[in-house]
């Protein structure tokens, strides 16, 4: 024994001695605690289950889990006005999958892809788990998980696709229970309504109508196939946005069901040579995210909260819609820096307000911002479109003579473009050239109150302040409005532009739009008059920039600073209004509505025209019932004044021409000429109640005025009118001259 071993005397130390004989002593009861100290293990192991058990349980999410809830956000398809789907908003629920009537190639595919001992496990795979991790191994990353179908099922409608191990541990216990409470019939046919599929599509049923038009039921192999390969990953394969992957993954579907026999390697074959072709059109263009966005908050104005899928029949015109963005985009990278220019916004309407075209700004992805329908902007000189209807209407004619000179009315006194004045003109000259100081006085004369009544009745809504300043366009309105209210003068009649034509739930009609009836905005001559002022804006004045070989009839608009321009106008089939400017309000370079605006209008309605006479006229919603037909007009003889060329003034009665729009000026002298000292007589139309049928001696009138040029076929004139008009372009007279 080594000196580190003893003390001092040689003895061994007293511990070693003390252990020694402690051992001694314990160990008879060595087999007397082994067995409790196992037991006392095992408590502690089971404990700890039923604890873990116990808590997972408690911590179960009281409203379930990442299913979307029905009827809270329900889907609403859009569709154009021919019915191609453009957009889908919401969630698409579609009907619930019944247990007995599971659509049985998506529910074949399914297994085969997702779960293929489906049938056989009793909601755990341990052979899918380990498969899975020796990929994943293999892999070095996630790229397999073991999760059977009901337990897919378990965190879709119980809990969040958080991946730990209280929700793993949460989701086999009610996988379990799942199996014990379900046939596997019902929990596949829950699982297929409940899986999302993409596109804002939960359930099968969604993802068929979405995808390909039909009920899941009506699904064939290649469609199924296709419908299987989303649920793994559908964001990244949604076929409205990666057509190719979807097709990839639907063929390792079908590859899947012939390997487990689910499929016949000729039906699979047979798959592949026809694969699934989607019914709904690719991720909506961006552009159209304004107009979608005014249909959705339309319809949900129009039925409330709805807990039902929709689809909405909506008039958009797709073909003029892309032009529309094009020129937009087009005019403002090329011009918007040099003319100061951030934004721009173009409508384009029916003469009975059917929007076909709405481009909100330059950039739907950078903002949402419609500035078609929510930006409110002084109209400028657009606002004279009132002022002369008034005047029209209190004793002034076209060529009524006038004086532009200063004005003050307290201590406001309006200026005129150029800063000079013109001294006497005429109304239609200072119309043409916009002249402010003949707009103030005639406000002025016929009064504010007057002049907002004819604004009202032809359909701007804005606030109207009893100002003089009014007259030049200082109260705030929208691109919509204003152009709607064109239209109006257009269509002679009130019309309310709008998106939407009809709305149904499957095959179930919530809603169709009835045109408004009511009493004309403004009496027919005095219509005819304020037409010929708007085309002679476009002809001879500041609205001169547009050359098209159709007419023209619109306004332009510039307001202080040249803040905002604008140019609406409207052609016989289609009314268009521009604006540019600027969302902070600061000042273009110079920019005025003759120029940015009404070569942008140019540019869309030239092709527009050329679109538009290709295209064949959209489906319309069935009608509501007609409105009362205006009394019969009387038969009339005798020697005849004109109003203008399509209103005469026959033995003191009106007769409206049935199938013209006239215009008056030079070509109602002209008309003048050549009816002074003959007799005319006139018959009601009976197809046109309130209108007639003139001829003077054996000429018939309306055929004589469009032959002439001396005005244009209204759209549903007699065929013999609209050949009298064909010929008047083709040759180039009157209002057709080049």
């Amino acid at each position: 024994m080594s000196a580190a071993t003893k003390d001092n005397t040689g003895s061994p130390p007293p511990a070693p001695r003390l252990m020694r004989a402690l051992h001694a002593i314990a160990a008879p009861l060595r087999f007397l605690f082994r067995p409790v100290v196992l037991a006392l293990g095992l408590v502690i192991a089971l404990g700890s289950a039923v604890a873990l058990v116990a808590w997972c349980l408690l911590a179960l999410p009281v409203d379930g889990g990442m299913a979307a809830q029905p009827g809270a956000n329900a889907s609403l398809v859009l569709e154009t006005g021919t019915g191609d789907v453009f957009a889908a908003r919401g969630t698409l629920r579609g009907d619930p999958i019944q247990a007995d009537r599971l659509p049985q190639p998506l529910a074949d595919a399914v297994v085969a892809i997702e779960d293929r001992r489906f049938r056989d496990h009793a909601g755990l795979d341990l052979r899918a788990v380990f498969r899975a991790g020796l990929r994943n191994a293999t892999a070095g990353r996630t790229r397999e998980g073991g999760s059977t179908i009901t337990q897919q099922l378990a965190r879709l409608q119980y809990l969040s696709a958080e991946r730990t191990l209280l929700r793993k541990t949460q989701e086999l216990l009610i996988a379990l229970w799942l199996e014990r409470q379900l046939s596997k019939d019902e929990i596949l046919a829950r699982y297929l309504s409940s899986a999302y599929f993409g596109a804002g599509a939960w359930g099968a049923d969604a993802a068929a109508r979405r995808y390909f038009g039909k009920a899941a039921g009506e699904l064939t192999l290649a469609e199924a196939a296709m419908l299987a390969g989303l649920i793994r990953a559908p964001s990244q394969l949604a076929p409205t946005r990666n057509m190719e992957g979807a097709r990839r993954r639907a063929e390792l579907v079908l590859a899947a069901m012939v390997e487990t026999g689910r499929a016949s390697q000729g039906d699979a074959d047979a798959a592949r040579a026809k694969p699934a072709a989607l019914q709904a059109p690719p991720e909506m263009a961006a552009g159209r995210g304004w107009f979608a966005d005014w249909v959705e908050a339309d319809v949900r104005r129009l039925l409330g909260p709805v807990p039902v899928d929709l689809a909405a029949r909506t008039t958009l015109d797709p073909e003029l819609q892309d032009l529309a963005e094009r020129v937009v985009t087009d005019f403002l990278r090329r011009e918007g820096d040099r003319a100061r220019v951030g934004q721009a916004a173009l409508v384009a309407m029916t003469h009975e307000g059917a929007v076909l075209a709405a481009v909100g700004g330059r950039d739907y992805a950078d903002t949402q911002f419609n500035r078609v329908t929510q930006a409110r902007r002084q109209p400028g000189s657009l606002f004279k479109l009132f002022v002369y209807g008034a005047a029209l209407e209190n004793g002034f004619n076209p060529d009524s003579p006038v004086v532009d000179r200063p004005v003050r009315i307290g201590t406001w006194e309006p200026q005129n473009f150029g800063g000079r004045f013109r001294g006497s003109t005429t109304l239609r000259e200072a119309f043409a050239q916009s002249i402010n100081t003949v707009a103030v006085q005639l406000s002025e004369t016929v009064g504010r109150e007057r002049v907002a009544d004819v604004a009202r009745r032809l359909g701007l809504r804005s606030e109207l302040p009893a100002v003089p300043s009014v007259a030049l366009g200082t109260a705030e309105s929208t691109l919509l409005e204003l152009t709607g209210t064109f239209a109006s003068v257009a269509a002679g009649r009130r019309v309310d532009p709008h998106v939407v034509r009809a709305v149904r739930a499957r095959d179930r009609a919530l809603y169709t739009r009835s045109e408004p009836t009511g009493e004309p905005p403004l009496a027919p001559a005095v219509r005819q008059q304020l037409l010929s002022l708007l085309v002679g804006a476009v002809r001879e004045g500041t609205g001169r920039t547009v050359r098209l070989q159709i007419p023209v009839a619109g306004k332009t608009g510039t307001t202080q600073e040249h803040r905002d321009a604008w140019f609406i106008a409207f052609t016989p089939d289609i009314v268009v209004g521009v604006w540019v400017g600027n969302d902070d309000n600061t000042p273009t370079n110079g920019v005025t509505g003759g120029e940015l605006p009404a070569r942008m209008w140019q540019a869309f309605v030239g092709e527009a025209s050329r679109i538009r006479v290709a295209a064949p006229p959209a489906p319309q919603p069935a009608a509501a019932a007609a409105p009362p037909a205006p009394p019969a007009a009387p038969a009339l003889r005798g020697r005849v004044s004109v109003l203008d060329t399509a209103t005469l003034r026959v033995g003191g009665q009106v007769a409206r021409l049935a199938g013209v729009i006239g215009f008056g000026g030079e070509y109602a002298r002209d008309m003048a000429v050549y009816l002074a000292g003959r007799e005319v007589s006139c018959t009601p139309a009976a197809e046109r109640p309130g209108y007639h049928n003139c001829r003077a001696g054996d000429r018939d009138l309306a055929e004589v005025v469009l032959f002439n040029g001396g005005g244009r076929a209204e759209e549903d004139a007699p065929t013999v009118l609209l050949e009298a008009e064909h010929r008047a372009r083709s040759i180039g007279r009157g209002i057709w001259a080049r």
